[in-house]
């Protein structure tokens, strides 16, 4: 059964716009033709998608579900249309975007205004979040996440790396002595940043290979802030990107740990949909931050 872009536009008028009438008059149709049109529709799908009365149109759960596909499925045959087409040289529109907490709030927003002054008919949306997402379900067009690259059907584009290292503020390491071999940190009180409530392990290296270590976990949140604060506080030992603990370390607030065990960096990719690599306002964007991520230190 091969989709029929035409129906679903129409359909989807009607929904907006509350009638078939209404959505006639939209369109430039007669309201016999907008009536066939979704009779075909329905009879083609084999199922109900609307509910016609004299006073309104109700749409049944089945309509729900095909009125958002194919919304969603006409913005991107616009998306698509508007790459391929000449007259999208100049990017412009909408991007919702989000990122990690604090690598948001320390590298990426500076990034985005310049960007915004670069190409002054896009707009962006920004949320800053340190939980998963779902782009589809969320309305999200790129998610910027650290780590491996994730095993499923979005586009990853790799935009640089951090590194992850271990820091304690003086105070901390004098009072419980510092730790000279990875084993000695079973007996340290740990402060863990990870967005998932059971993962309590630190990856590691010794010599050639990755270990998990486990701390005393003191303290867990999902937000970066927090373990820095209570690292610099004298609570325990945190592990973290590098470039959040810099100006502590700099300004003698905290110290490293074990550099000598610092895994290899970690990747930061952009996420996206196929549809969404389409849009020239999209592909700016991800060259950019490419582009100047590549030119920042994360050390």
């Amino acid at each position: 059964m091969i989709p029929r872009p035409d129906e679903m536009a129409l359909f989807v008028a009607a929904v907006d716009q509350g009638s078939l009438s209404a959505a006639a008059r939209l369109t430039g149709l007669s309201l016999a033709s907008v009536s066939r049109h979704m009779s075909a529709l329905e009879n083609r799908l084999g199922t109900r998608l609307l509910v016609r009365s004299t006073r309104k149109l109700l749409v049944t759960e089945a309509g729900r579900r095909y009125y958002q596909g194919a919304k969603r499925m006409l913005a991107e045959i616009h998306e698509m249309e508007a790459g391929l087409s000449a007259e999208a040289a100049e990017p412009a529109g909408r991007l919702q975007l989000t990122a990690p907490l604090l690598l948001g709030r320390v590298h990426l927003v500076p990034l985005l205004a310049t960007f915004l002054l670069r190409y002054p008919q896009v707009t962006l949306d920004v949320s800053l979040l340190d939980r998963p997402v779902n782009l589809l379900e969320e309305g999200i067009d790129i998610a910027i996440v650290v780590g491996p690259q994730p095993d499923s059907s979005l586009v990853a584009r790799k935009l640089g790396a951090i590194r992850w290292a271990l820091a304690a503020a003086p105070a901390y390491l004098q009072r419980r002595g510092e730790p000279r071999r990875l084993t000695d940190l079973a007996q340290h009180d740990g402060l863990v940043f990870s967005p998932h409530a059971n993962e309590q392990e630190w990856w590691l290296r010794e010599g050639d290979n990755l270990v998990a270590v486990r701390p005393r976990v003191r303290m867990r949140s999902n937000v970066l802030d927090g373990v820095m604060a209570a690292a610099v506080a004298g609570a325990g030992i945190v592990y973290a990107p590098a470039w959040a603990f810099a100006d502590h370390v700099a300004q003698g607030r905290l110290r490293p740990v074990l550099p000598e065990c610092e895994p290899a960096p970690r990747p930061i990719y952009a996420l996206l949909t196929h549809q969404r690599l389409l849009a020239s306002r999209v592909r700016v964007l991800l060259d950019y931050l490419g582009q100047a991520l590549e030119q920042q230190s994360f050390a």
